[in-house]
């Protein structure tokens, strides 16, 4: 599989593009913010983006979904119970300072246990509410395992809860329920930071003490 990562924004939030070596399909997985970071990716791989994944709905994921979105002609997915975070990106903006990125429309929703397909891959969306109602993971079974979890686990960390929509209890018992039903050896790579495991963070995080 093909593989690049780049972060972008003020925030730094890591965009994923993940790529077949046989067809060429792509999917992106969290385009926040300066596309003209990640578009040369895509081109040097001769890539053809299929979906844009947003894992969810803050600003400092989405942010360019638009732009990407009329650069790729690809499909926008989100989980549905984030679209009004979504639909607020201007008061998000505010909260940052920052002027309001243009919209898109969300062309289609997933939900736990949907399959996104890019040529010969392919992962499992899992619904990981508690950073936001919507907030999501994709899952690749494939070899070891690699798990793109957004905001709702970081190595030695977990998304904040204080925000919109947020609910500490829900990111808990997501993590424990659907994440730590992994296999240790599952790469996790997070919105923000550096990749961990499953099996380290079942170890030492102290959040799931």
């Amino acid at each position: 599989m093909i593989f690049e990562q780049v972060a972008v924004g003020p925030l730094q939030c890591n965009c994923y593009i993940l790529g077949c070596e046989e067809t060429r399909e792509a999917l992106v997985i969290d385009p926040g913010d300066e596309v003209e970071l990640i578009l040369p990716l895509i081109e040097k791989h001769g890539l053809r983006v299929r979906y844009l994944l947003s894992t969810h709905a803050h600003i400092d994921h989405v942010g360019d979904l638009e732009a990407m979105k009329e650069q790729t002609g690809a499909q926008a997915l989100l989980h549905e119970r984030d679209l009004q975070l979504y639909r607020n990106l201007p008061m998000q903006a505010s909260w940052m300072g920052l002027p309001a990125p243009p919209a898109t429309e969300i062309d289609n929703f997933v939900h736990q246990g949907d399959r996104i397909s890019f040529g010969r891959h392919s992962g499992e969306v899992l619904h990981t509410p508690g950073h936001t109602p919507g907030s999501l993971c994709l899952h690749l079974a494939q070899q070891t395992g690699r798990l793109f979890a957004g905001d709702t686990l970081f190595q030695m960390g977990i998304g904040r809860t204080d925000l919109w929509g947020g609910s500490y209890s829900d990111i808990i018992m997501s993590i424990r329920e659907c994440l730590m039903q992994l296999d240790d050896d599952t790469l996790v790579y997070p919105g923000h930071g550096p990749p961990t495991t499953i099996g380290e963070e079942r170890l030492h995080n102290p959040f799931l003490k």
